[in-house]
């Protein structure tokens, strides 16, 4: 009799759990479940299991955005799979629940305040709507893009790097920090891809789009997109603004990565110097090179005179500077080379006159920024080839800074910049050679070669 009670009281009792069991785990959250001690393991494993297809996991909405804040730059962000049709140039977010269409435009180039320059940018149209309004996909790709132009002032080796290589890493490691991703390109030009396919490799392993390039009647489908490239300002890379800290020496190892020369660095006994030389009616000539060259070697250096075209090819400068351990050069394009130097080794900028807050920020501050020694000659009035077309009370020589003024337009660049050379004077710059002597010097035996 003891028996029959106790074992209707436990079917009673068991019961009761399970209408309690039953009546509330609509309601109750996992957390409540957790305490229970009846049959723990199994029902928080159903419950869990039950909820997930129930409500899955959140995720964020696909969407379309663009900061329009920055006054050198617009970045774009395709936060959702997207498809590309080469013959609109339009990316399209494919999200079925948009019943309406949102449509972005951008250019993606930073220089968006230059108005002559800009309207030369392929201009791309980023949009979202119902699936029925987009192609299929034809090529599918499992990483995301990155989508800039290669326009613009592409074609000096400073714009290569300052409008687009740069900017390309930190968007890269902003973005997409230790992803892999997929480079499509506008506004190539013929000569851009094989002078450059080798620090394209180094961004990324999958062949480049080259959008102008491409067959029309092929689509790609890509996971996400970010169309446009962040830029920190004349060559600088700011380790601040990007998660993962990287630098312009980061950027550096990035060239070393992908042109891989380090077995190949041309041996020398002694210092080796490049002379960038510039040539023909450019403006900032060195006059009297041969003299200045000759004294170079005097003082102790090994000197290579360096003459960089557009069809120099990028891995044989590479080869040629990484080897060196001083470059020397008047402010202009070529000094971008800077960026091929190893890290302690020197740069020797000659600024003409005018010129000065042009070559800080151009050249002086990446160069620190580098790790590189820094040395600077400023021209004289009596080293400017300007005092012979100018007389010594205009300011043109007397005060380019109030010449210049507020209004820096083209016609006061070419006054420095195209109607300039220099004439050095051989025994003031020997004295800032010799200690560029010592050091490179100094450099040399610590490194070996």
């Amino acid at each position: 009799m003891v028996r029959k009670t106790t074992s209707k009281r436990y079917s009673v009792a068991l019961v009761i759990v399970m209408v309690i069991y039953v009546a509330f785990s609509s309601v109750f959250d996992r957390q409540l479940f957790r305490s229970l001690s009846f049959s723990q393991g199994t029902l928080q494993q159903t419950w869990e299991s039950r909820r997930i297809k129930q409500q899955p996991q959140e995720t964020t909405s696909a969407t379309i955005t663009c900061d329009r804040s920055h006054s050198d730059y617009d970045l774009c962000s395709i936060n959702g799979s997207c498809i590309l049709d080469p013959k609109t140039g339009t990316f399209t977010l494919m999200d079925p629940t948009f019943a309406t269409s949102l449509v972005e435009k951008i250019r993606p180039y930073p220089r968006k305040a230059e108005n002559w320059t800009m309207p030369r940018i392929k201009e791309l149209t980023l949009s979202s709507g119902p699936l029925g309004l987009t192609r299929s996909c034809d090529i599918t790709h499992d990483s995301p893009a990155i989508v800039f132009s290669a326009g613009g002032y592409t074609g000096s080796i400073y714009h290569d790097f300052l409008d687009g290589f740069i900017p390309l890493f930190i968007t890269a490691n902003s973005v997409y920090p230790d992803r892999d991703f997929i480079l499509v390109v506008v506004n190539s030009k013929e000569w851009w891809m094989p002078k450059y396919i080798d620090i394209l490799g180094a961004f990324s392993k999958h062949k480049t789009i080259l959008l102008d390039k491409e067959n029309a009647f092929f689509t790609h489908c890509f996971p996400s997109a970010t169309v446009g490239l962040v830029s920190h300002g004349p060559k600088i890379i700011d380790p601040t603004q990007i998660p993962n800290s990287k630098s312009l020496v980061d950027f550096h190892n990035l060239l070393d990565k992908a042109l891989n020369t380090n077995q190949f660095l041309l041996k020398t006994h002694k210092p080796r110097l490049i002379l960038v030389s510039r040539y023909g009616n450019i403006g900032r000539v060195i006059l009297n090179e041969k003299e200045i060259k000759e004294m170079l070697e005097d003082v102790g250096f090994e000197v290579v005179t360096f003459r960089p075209s557009k069809t120099t090819s990028v891995r044989e400068a590479y080869k040629l500077i990484k080897s060196s351990h001083v470059m020397v050069g008047v402010h202009g394009a070529a000094l971008t080379h800077l960026l091929f130097l190893r890290p302690g080794s020197m740069l020797v900028q000659v600024v003409p006159l005018g010129l000065g807050w042009a070559s800080k920020t151009c050249y002086e501050s990446p160069a620190k920024a580098m790790k590189l020694e820094y040395i600077e000659y400023r021209v004289n009035v009596e080293e400017s080839s300007l005092i012979e077309k100018y007389n010594r009370d205009d300011l043109v020589l007397k005060d380019p800074i109030a010449f210049r003024g507020m209004d820096w337009n083209v016609t006061k660049m070419k006054v420095y910049l195209k109607e300039q050379d220099v004439r050095l004077d051989v025994n003031r710059f020997r004295k800032h050679m010799n200690e560029a002597y010592e050091k490179a010097k100094l450099f040399m035996d610590l490194n070996g070669r």
